[in-house]
C-alpha cells in the first residue's frame, strides 16, 4: 500500500477517553471526535490494552456512527503488552510479538476500531524475547494485505530499533519526552528519529509538571509566572511549546479528553518559544545551566 498519510502534530490520546478515564458514553465520544477533526487533530493514538482491551471497541462503535470518514484521519494503534484484565485473563504481565499474535491483534484492533486499516501500528514495548524476523514476516504479511500502513515502535532504544531496521523498516518511535522527562534527548533517542526520518510522537507530553510536586517542578513553577505573561498563554500551552520546539519535529499525543484541553494544545503549535527561554525552561528541570 503506498503511504501518503499525513499525521496531525497534535495527536489525540484516547487512553483516558474510556474506563481508564472519562469514560465517555458513545454520544460524548463522538462528540470528541468531531470536536477533535474541527481542530485539524485528526490523528488518535490507541493501544490494544486501553481500558484493559476494551477502549478501542468502544471508540470503533462510536466512530462507526460519527460520520467522519475513514480517509480524513489517521488511527495509530499499539500490541504486545499482555496484562489481567477482565478481557483478557493471563497469570502475569508479559509481551508476545509471535508471527501469528501480532497478525492477529492487528487484525483485531481493525475490527474493533470499525476501520479497514491502520494507519500506523507499534509494538508497545520492547521484549527481551523478541524475535526480529517474526516481527518483520508479520509486518510484511499485514502491509502486503493493505492491513497497516506505516510500523513502528514506542518506548524502544536506538540499538533495539536498529536490529529492527535490518530486516523491517521502522517509521516511527513513540516514547516519553516532556521538560521533566527529557533523557531521550541525551541517549540518542531523538538523535536517531531525526537521522532516520522517523516520526517522533512523545506520551505524557506534560510529564509530572501537574502531577507531582518536588525540587524539579518548583524549580520550573517558580519562572513560570514571567514566561507565561510574556507569551500570554497556559501552564499546558508553555510546556508544549517547549516540547514542539525540538528539531525531531516532535508529535505530542496530548492525553486529555477534555475539548479545552484539547484547544489549548492545538493553540500551543502557533507559540514562538524564544531559544533563551527554551534553555531557561530547561536549566529550571535540571536545576543548573547548560555545561
Amino acid at each position: 500500500m503506498e503511504n501518503n498519510t499525513t499525521y496531525s502534530r497534535i495527536i489525540a490520546g484516547t487512553m483516558t477517553w474510556g474506563s481508564w478515564g472519562k469514560q465517555h458514553p458513545k454520544k460524548e465520544m463522538i462528540a470528541l471526535m468531531h470536536y477533535c477533526t474541527e481542530l485539524n487533530i485528526t490523528t488518535f493514538d490507541h493501544a490494544d490494552i486501553y481500558g484493559g482491551y476494551t477502549t478501542e471497541a468502544q471508540f470503533g462503535n462510536a466512530f462507526e456512527d460519527s460520520g467522519i470518514s475513514r480517509e480524513s484521519i489517521q488511527l495509530i494503534t499499539k500490541c504486545g503488552i499482555q496484562m489481567d484484565a477482565e478481557a483478557r485473563k493471563n497469570k502475569i504481565k508479559h509481551y508476545n510479538y509471535t508471527k501469528d499474535y501480532i497478525v492477529w491483534s492487528a487484525e483485531q484492533s481493525i475490527k474493533n476500531l470499525r476501520a479497514d486499516y491502520l494507519d500506523f501500528f507499534l509494538l508497545h514495548r520492547p521484549s527481551p524475547l523478541l524475535q526480529i524476523d517474526e516481527v518483520a514476516e508479520a509486518i510484511a504479511l499485514l502491509q502486503e494485505q493493505g492491513k497497516i500502513k506505516d510500523f513502528g515502535v514506542s518506548n524502544f532504544t536506538p540499538s533495539q530499533i536498529a536490529q529492527l531496521d535490518t530486516a523491517v523498516g521502522v517509521r516511527g518511535n513513540q516514547v516519553e519526552f516532556s521538560l521533566t522527562a527529557n533523557e531521550v534527548m541525551y541517549d540518542g533517542t531523538l538523535d536517531d528519529m531525526i537521522q532516520n526520518k522517523r516520526m517522533a510522537m512523545s506520551w505524557s507530553p506534560l510529564g509530572s509538571y501537574f502531577k507531582e510536586e518536588n525540587d524539579q517542578t518548583r524549580r520550573i513553577k517558580s519562572i513560570m509566572p514571567d514566561l507565561l505573561k510574556k507569551y500570554n498563554v497556559t501552564e499546558d500551552q508553555l510546556l508544549l511549546a517547549w516540547v514542539l520546539r525540538h528539531p525531531a519535529t516532535v508529535r505530542p499525543v496530548v492525553g486529555t479528553a477534555t475539548p479545552q484541553r484539547l484547544s489549548a494544545a492545538q493553540e500551543s503549535l502557533q507559540i514562538d518559544l524564544e531559544l533563551e527561554d527554551w534553555f531557561a525552561l530547561l536549566a529550571a528541570s535540571e536545576g543548573h545551566e547548560v555545561p
